[in-house]
This record gives structure tokens, C-alpha cells and sequence, in this order.
């Protein structure tokens, strides 16, 4: 059961458990990303030259969708109190201004001894997969009654 102060305990968590989060990523999405990341790669910034790349226009970073993901773990599924341990990331497709992301949490394994679960991680556009990992959570346990 999950609180506005607590999220899920590990007792609480299954295989198969999902939650999802999803953003429509904007120019002010871009332009802050940027700005708090200090990746000013020009094909985020700048149309003349994401023109002359594959992508043939701006492009939102790829952390950006990536972030979407922590999002889901630390706010709805573990929730609030879940410490990230490790992540990882493949990025598959493109996300462009007005696309929605929609990132995707779901347990396959739990390993009691350590209180950590993992998760399959993806993020979607229209149903394609644009990142997809593993993140590996440290949830809290159930307190002890006294």
C-alpha cells in the first residue's frame, strides 16, 4: 500500500507489477534540459544544423526520456522512499517536440535477502519503443510492529 509519504514496501511488490508516467515533450522541455544537463549538442538546439543530420530536425535528448523512467519508480511504482541503484539504457528511436513519451516500470525479480527489485524499463512513442533497460531499485522494507 502506498502513502503521500511512502511508497510501496518491498512485501508489497510482484513479479509482473507495472506503472506508467507519461509527458508530451515540448520546446521549454528541451530548452531546460539543456540548460540544467549543460548538453548544448546544436542537434537539440539548433533546426538549421539538426536539418543536415538523419534526423532532419531537433531532437529532445535522449536522458530526457530516459528521466521519464525515474519518474515512474520514484513517484508511483516503488514510490517515494525507492533509492535508484543502477540503470540501463538503450536508446532505439528518436523523440521529437510534441511526441509523448510514455515510460513503462515493471518487476522481474525480487531479491529478498537485499530488499532491491528490478525492473524491465521502456519508454514509448505511439507504441514504439524509443529506450528500453533494466533498473535495479533498493526498496524499503515494512516496519517492524513493536
Amino acid at each position: 500500500m502506498m502513502t503521500a509519504y511512502h511508497g510501496y514496501y518491498f512485501e508489497d511488490l510482484s513479479l509482473g507489477q507495472s506503472a506508467a508516467f507519461s509527458k508530451t515533450i515540448s520546446e521549454a522541455d528541451i530548452l531546460m534540459f539543456s540548460g540544467v544537463s549543460g548538453d548544448t549538442n546544436p542537434v537539440h538546439l539548433d533546426a538549421e544544423y539538426a536539418a543536415t543530420t538523419p534526423f532532419k530536425e531537433r531532437i529532445a535528448h535522449g536522458m530526457l526520456s530516459a528521466g521519464l523512467i525515474s519518474a515512474v519508480l520514484g513517484t508511483k511504482l516503488p514510490g517515494p522512499g525507492a533509492i535508484y541503484v543502477g540503470q540501463t539504457l538503450r536508446f532505439k528511436a528518436p523523440v521529437k517536440i510534441g511526441d509523448t513519451v510514455v515510460a513503462e516500470a515493471k518487476v522481474i525479480e525480487l531479491v529478498p535477502e537485499k530488499k532491491r527489485a528490478v525492473f524491465s524499463t521502456t519508454c514509448t512513442v505511439r507504441g514504439k519503443v524509443v529506450v528500453e533497460g533494466e533498473a535495479t531499485i533498493m526498496v524499503p522494507g515494512r516496519p517492524v510492529a513493536v
